[in-house]
């Protein structure tokens, strides 16, 4: 079994492209999933090796849905697992400077890292990386009802949140 689909170069070209081009979208919907930079990168090389073999028959146009896809059910199988990965015990390294909304930042992450996964991946979907309820009811393979149920649920969940209500208390 060859590595490439057989269409060849172009195929490997146009995968290539498309990996450049919207990697780091990827990676960013993966790290907010997981919240570990490593385990993202994990995360979208296993969703981008499990999707490439589909790449000719679903086409350019049609692979990032896929892909994405294929990124939150890779998450919501490894999440079922009991081993979860491993998890450095040194001290944490220092956090980069300049960013004036780190602590912001840090805190939404936080809280949703809290949200059930179903529930974290609608609004990482939706409000990250704004899509429509029908194209995130697409990627999850679920129906809208179920993205705006699990929407509302997790936006009352974040409303309520400590690390996120102090920010709007300080206002």
């Amino acid at each position: 079994m060859s590595e490439r689909p057989a269409a060849g170069h172009d195929a490997a070209a146009g995968f290539d492209a498309f990996v450049a081009a919207r990697g780091d979208a990827l990676w960013r919907s993966a790290w907010l999933l997981t919240c570990d930079h490593q385990l993202a990168e994990d995360l979208v090389q296993t969703a981008l090796a499990k999707s490439w073999r589909a790449w000719t028959r679903v086409g350019p146009e049609g692979f990032e849905p896929y892909v994405r896809r294929v990124l939150f059910t890779t998450y919501a199988a490894w999440w079922r697992r009991k081993w979860r990965g491993e998890r450095p015990t040194g001290e944490l390294p220092e956090q980069a400077g300049g960013q004036p909304d780190s602590d912001t930042r840090r805190d939404l992450v936080a809280a949703l890292a809290t949200l059930p996964r179903g529930q974290r991946a609608v609004v990482v979907l939706r409000y990250f990386e704004d899509l429509t309820e029908a194209e995130t009811a697409d990627v999850l393979g679920v129906t809208v009802g179920t993205v705006k149920s699990q929407t509302s649920r997790a936006l009352a969940a974040l409303r309520t949140s400590p690390r996120l209500r102090e920010e709007n208390d300080d206002d």
